[in-house]
């Protein structure tokens, strides 16, 4: 399974490096939500702080949201993934592969964004900023995981660009309000986000466990 999710992650990485598609799209549509909000509101001071966390959150679940249906849109082109599904590999290891692609591509968004959020926000870290290294992949592969898995069984939808917001937001909401209380406490230093981060861990654990024992039964439907 190691092999087949390494290779078909490979794949994906050199499409992406040749193309650069997906992290262009998501760090101009994030870029311009960073700018839109500092531009509606005051970003300076606490309330800066206050408003940070759900910016920085919101930013990347919009931003993302296009670039998980481009990653089956590509299989779709010339029967890839018909070729996929009779591959002696299990669809977990595709769909994980996937999932890692989709994760890599939004860190990187999200490493590019920071200094341009820090700068636009006039941000100072209240808390322990070295939690930010747990709380933001938690919640960003809550994100791609359910976003990987949803995309999947809306491809063959017409309305598919639609169809998955619709799905994965409301699925999203218990890891979004976690990450949104967890980079707000650690912005502002006012409370403890452990809880949070707790709750992330096991969002992860459940969410990810149920797509790769159902994510075979996506792949081969009609």
């Amino acid at each position: 399974m190691i092999r087949a999710v390494w290779t078909h992650l490979v794949k994906d990485l050199r499409i992406e490096w040749r193309s650069k598609e997906s992290i262009n799209s998501m760090l101009f549509f994030a870029l311009l939500v960073v700018v839109v909000f500092s531009l509606a509101f005051d970003p300076r001071g606490a309330f800066a702080r206050d408003i940070a966390g759900g910016v920085l959150c919101v930013a990347t679940l919009f931003a993302s949201s296009s670039t998980l249906n481009q990653a089956w849109a590509r299989e779709i082109r010339h029967n890839v993934l018909d070729a996929q599904r009779m591959a002696p590999s299990s669809g977990a290891a595709l769909f994980l592969a996937k999932a890692l692609a989709n994760f890599l591509f939004v860190s990187i968004v999200q490493l590019l964004l920071a200094p341009v959020f820090l700068v636009f926000y006039n941000l100072r870290i209240e808390g322990n900023a070295w939690l930010l290294a747990e709380v933001l992949p938690l919640g960003t592969w809550a994100l791609v995981a359910n976003g990987t898995f949803f995309a999947a069984l809306s491809i063959r939808s017409r309305n598919r660009e639609l169809l998955l917001p619709l799905i994965l937001f409301p699925i999203f909401i218990p890891a979004l309000l976690a990450m949104v209380l967890s980079v707000t406490a650690i912005l502002t230093g006012e409370s403890d986000p452990a809880l949070w981060i707790k709750m992330l861990a096991g969002y992860d654990i459940i969410f990810t466990t149920a797509c790769l024992l159902l994510f075979d039964v996506v792949l081969h439907a009609e």
